[in-house]
C-alpha cells in the first residue's frame, strides 16, 4: 500500500513467487520516521475500507441483480430471432421447410432401418429357440416312444409267460 493513502489495487492476483518477493522486500526495507504511519491513521484507513466494501458490495449485488434479468432477456430475445428470422422471406422460409423436412426423413429412415434390424434379429432368434425346441421336443417323443415300446414288450412277455404258467397248470390238474 502506498504511503500517500491511495488505494492501487490489482485486479490480477499475484504469483506465489511474487507475493514472497514483495513481502521480502517489504521485510528489509528500513522504516523511517517520515515513512511509517501512527497507529490512528492506520485506523481510520480501515474504518474507510470497511465503508468503502460494504458500499461496494451493495452496488454490485445491486447491479447483479439487474444485471442478470437483463441479461437473460437478451438471450431469449437473440434466440427467438434466430428460430423466426429464417422464416421472414418467403425463400428462406422455402428453404428452412425443406432442410427441416430432410432432417425428419433423414431421421425416420434411421429409425426404419434400426427398426427392421431389431425385428430380422427377433425373428432369427424365434426362429432358432423354436427349432431347438422343436428337435428336443422330437428327442424325447422318441425317447418316450421307445420307452413305451420296450415296456409292451415287457409286458406282453410277461402276460405270455403268465399264460404259459397258467396252460401248464391247467393241463396238469386235467
Amino acid at each position: 500500500m502506498p504511503v500517500n493513502g491511495t488505494n492501487t489495487q490489482n485486479t490480477q492476483p499475484k504469483s506465489a513467487a511474487a507475493s514472497r518477493a514483495d513481502s521480502a522486500k517489504q521485510n528489509t526495507q528500513p522504516k523511517s520516521a517520515a515513512g511509517s504511519r501512527s497507529d490512528s491513521a492506520k485506523i481510520r484507513e480501515g474504518f474507510t475500507k470497511v465503508r468503502n466494501g460494504g458500499a461496494s458490495y451493495a452496488r454490485h449485488t445491486a447491479e447483479r441483480s439487474v444485471d442478470v434479468p437483463v441479461g437473460a432477456v437478451l438471450t431469449v430475445a437473440n434466440r427467438v430471432t434466430d428460430i423466426v428470422e429464417p422464416f421472414t422471406a418467403r425463400q428462406t422460409a422455402n428453404q428452412e421447410l425443406k432442410s427441416i423436412r430432410t432432417r425428419v426423413e433423414r431421421e425416420l429412415n434411421r429409425l426404419e432401418r434400426r427398426g427392421a434390424t431389431a425385428r430380422r434379429k427377433t425373428r432369427t432368434r424365434v426362429r432358432r429357440t423354436r427349432g431347438r425346441v422343436e428337435r428336443e421336443l422330437t428327442r424325447r417323443r422318441r425317447k418316450v416312444e421307445a420307452t413305451v415300446k420296450s415296456n409292451r414288450a415287457r409286458a406282453e412277455n410277461r402276460v405270455k409267460r403268465a399264460q404259459d404258467v397258467v396252460s401248464e397248470r391247467v393241463s396238469t390238474l386235467v
